[in-house]
């Protein structure tokens, strides 16, 4: 580390000690030391430290027969470095320190203190130096005007940046790579893609080539427009110029094959970049990592992060980030939560993004408590809370119809000096709406405009649904009408809403008149607005009409999503065309669009309505979606199965998963187990989704042996079990009186340690034992964890305690 090189050279107080005065030499030998230590600067704690450093060498007595006093080259250097960390008040301190010193500034001086007040983007200071230039006699030259096109692109001010690149010829100033490149990628902040291109091909006119940075800059802009294909054509001709991309050109382009979802060309890449050895790869596996999360892949993420650490890239906050996303977006908060613990153990302190996306993923498992408990964490932590924190509470609280919760908490955060934005209070607005205060919801919208908080597209999005929902088609079209006033550019979304609306009252008519509309103003419908139409048609037994629409979906390239295919699934069977409706489940599954278990819950209850009117002989007979899994049998499992064998679809892990689940929520699980055992014959193995089931069954209904088995069968299969089952199988053993078991079972949980210990705790004491009184039992496992050397953050231990005590 620098620092520690630094702290060789300085022995003590004395720094004058290394520097022998007896020749003229010992000063040419300090100064290029002196320079070296600046040059050697990695962060700006090193450039602090070496600035502390040079200050003690600088100061020297009248009576000293020699004074190692700074050169201009030395002082010249030290700007330029503490320019890079934007270090501007010491930039300001050092040059007048030089003048004090009677150091002569010369171009170089006064060119590092230009392009550090542009870098901030304070051109007005930076052209006070550059009229100490004209003042000094020298002149400006093509560093002076290249930091002011910088300065004034950071300013988003791109015309005036342009100016200053068109006057540089006429000041005898020849433009560089950088003068090019800085306008370049001013242009692309500011979305001209066009003139930065323009500016891009006329390099060659000033004899300048494109540079790593160029290429990248304008890759970045396509890949950021959709631009795509020209993007790679940017990539391909950088390549067939001898012009290596660096790192930052591998991530730009694998995170837009990732937002293409094209991951696995992405994994290519990362592939290529890997072979050619360019050094800084930790951004562009964050760019595929965060790829993969995206898109549901989280076992691919996993490999990549562990291969990060086998070939010795240290994973940084940003890369852990991505993985807890990925990993509450796909449910398994207990794996997200361990990696919290993983960060801690690699000395890599979690952000407010960590806590944020933690508690997000409680919230949408309305595990309301913990995320409480982890808001506390980041306090104890020392981690800021912002409006991201609380707004996902606010959202959780209203879903499940706590409105009224949400809203003093709401109001709370004025107090906390956290900004109250448009997203928290349209998440409220849509609460009142769910619950059916409309009144409330508008008034709550009122205030918006009254306090000077701007509503967004989704607030009118919120209140037209809200509206539609409620059958006000008029009043939903008057916010329409405000939203297209004050000068919002209607997207798909806000016309689908209300497409829904008009279709929710079967007026055919306007909505295809609508939508023949958007088609006319080139806005293109998506998946939610055709699959809206073709619900209507199904739900009005008109499925011809509906295959019209699926077709004209197809041929304008949007593709089906589960929730089509499911409505045309039900409504072939509902018009008796078994055939038709497992056709669509094959195409289904050929497009790689997995059935969700609403859709095995449709086509099951559509089996047992055959199975009734073939056994019972009965005309009709109506079966409520919710009773599906109560009155499945093993023959209709077997009838699905040979269904969909027939037709080239085989059962998945997911079918079975489906039924599985389905029959573990009604406490069936002698037959989930019978189809288990039939999974296995058919050569698949049960995922973490059916073990979790049968486990969780198995404790409800007491049968804490075979939950053992099965729990154990999960860690040798390295499925990591959910802590919900540990605490339903620990205190139904202590429930029972089988406390030696259950103690045996949480030691099993705790040696393992892939848990984080605050959630732990959370789960198995304050939300299991502590809720049935067992308080004797938890302080007993509470010494175990601490035995075993867990330690729990202060909040939790003090809750423990308080809570133990009552």
């Amino acid at each position: 580390m620098p620092k520690d090189m630094l702290n060789i050279l300085v022995f003590g107080s004395n720094v004058e000690i290394f520097f022998p005065f007896c020749s003229v030499g010992g000063v040419c030998y300090a100064e290029k030391i002196r320079i070296s230590m600046v040059k050697a600067c990695e962060t700006e704690e090193d450039a602090r430290f070496v600035l502390g450093i040079l200050r003690k060498m600088n100061v020297g007595n009248d009576d000293e027969e020699f004074k190692f006093k700074l050169g201009v080259r030395c002082c010249n250097t030290l700007l330029m470095c503490l320019s890079r960390f934007l270090m501007i008040d010491d930039m300001k301190c050092v040059f007048l320190e030089m003048l004090d010193d009677e150091i002569v500034p010369n171009i170089y001086t006064y060119n590092s203190m230009v392009n550090g007040y542009c870098k901030l983007g304070e051109v007005d200071v930076a052209r006070l130096y550059v009229s100490k230039i004209v003042q000094a006699g020298l002149t400006p030259d093509t560093h002076t005007y290249t930091s002011l096109i910088l300065g004034h692109c950071r300013n988003k001010d791109v015309d005036t940046a342009y100016k200053v690149f068109d006057e540089m010829p006429k000041k005898g100033c020849r433009r560089n790579e950088v003068s090019y490149t800085n306008l370049i990628h001013g242009f692309c902040e500011e979305e001209r893609i066009k003139e930065g291109l323009e500016l891009f091909h006329q390099m060659g006119d000033d004899s300048c080539s494109p540079t790593v940075r160029t290429f990248t800059v304008l890759i970045s802009a396509l890949s950021r427009l959709g631009r795509t294909k020209e993007a790679w054509e940017l990539f391909k001709e950088m390549n067939e110029r001898g012009c290596e991309p660096n790192a930052h050109t591998y991530t730009v382009l694998i995170d837009g094959l990732c937002k293409d979802r094209k991951v696995d060309e992405a994994r290519k890449l990362l592939g290529m970049m890997e072979e050619k050895r360019v050094v800084g790869a930790v951004v562009a596996y964050n760019a595929l990592i965060d790829g993969y999360c995206k898109e549901g892949k989280i076992e691919n993420a996993i490999e990549l992060f562990e291969n990060m650490e086998k070939k010795g890239l240290k994973p940084n906050v940003r890369t852990c980030n991505e993985l807890i996303g990925g990993y509450c977006k796909v449910g398994h908060i207990h794996k997200a939560m361990a990696l919290l613990d993983k960060m801690m153990k690699m000395k890599l302190s979690p952000n407010v993004i960590t806590y944020n996306l933690l508690i997000n993923g409680h919230c949408k498992h309305n595990d309301i408590d913990n995320a409480y408990r982890l808001v506390n964490l980041m306090k104890e932590n020392g981690v800021v809370h912002d409006e991201w924190t609380y707004s996902a509470l606010i959202q959780a609280l209203c879903r499940r119809g706590s409105v009224e919760e949400a809203h003093e908490l709401v109001d709370s955060l004025k107090v906390k000096d956290i900004n109250v934005n448009e997203v928290i209070i349209t998440t409220l607005i849509d609460g009142y709406f769910q619950i059916g205060k409309i009144d409330s919801g508008l008034a709550l919208f009122n205030k918006m405009l009254i306090n000077d908080c701007l509503p967004n597209s989704w607030t009118y999005n919120v209140l037209i649904h809200g509206l539609c929902k409620e059958d006000k088609i008029q009043e939903a079209s008057v916010f329409i009408g405000k939203m297209i006033k004050i000068g919002f550019e209607l997207e798909i979304t806000t016309y689908t809403i209300f497409i829904e609306g008009l279709l929710k009252r079967f007026d055919f008519v306007d909505a295809l008149k609508l939508f023949f509309e958007i088609l006319a103003s080139g806005l293109k419908p998506d998946v939610c607005t055709y699959t809206s139409f073709i619900l209507a048609y199904c739900s009005q037994g008109m499925v011809k009409a509906a295959e019209d629409m699926m077709n004209k979906m197809m041929e304008e390239g949007v593709e089906p999503d589960t929730a089509t295919y499911t409505v045309f699934i039900d409504a072939y069977f509902r018009a008796g065309k078994l055939d038709s409706a497992f056709d669509v489940l094959k195409h289904m599954m050929d497009a790689k669009c997995e059935p969700s278990h609403h859709t095995y819950a449709i086509i099951v209850k559509h089996l047992l309505i055959l199975q009734k009117k073939e056994n019972m002989k009965f005309q009709t007979f109506h079966l409520n979606i919710g009773n599906v899994w109560k009155l499945m049998d093993l023959d209709t499992a077997m009838d699905l199965f040979s269904e969909m064998a027939k037709r080239g679809c085989e059962p998945n892990v997911k079918t079975f998963e489906a039924l599985t689940v389905g029959l573990c929520k009604e406490s069936r699980l002698e037959e989930a187990c019978r189809l288990v055992s039939h999974m296995l014959t058919n050569g698949l193995y049960p995922n973490e989704h059916i073990y979790t089931s049968l486990v969780n069954c198995s404790c409800y209904l007491r049968m804490f042996d075979q939950a053992l088995t099965l729990l154990d069968n999960m860690i040798e299969n390295r499925i990591l079990p959910h802590l919900e089952s540990y605490e339903l199988l620990i205190c139904g053993l202590y429930d029972e009186g089988n406390c030696e078991k259950g103690k045996e079972v949480f030691c099993s949980l705790i040696d393992g340690y892939s848990y984080n210990a605050d959630e732990v705790a959370w789960k198995i004491f304050l939300d299991g034992l502590l809720k049935r009184g067992l308080r004797d039992e938890c302080s007993e496992l509470a010494d175990v964890m601490e035995e075993k050397g867990c330690r729990l953050n202060p909040h939790t231990s003090a809750t423990l305690v308080e809570n133990m005590g009552d």
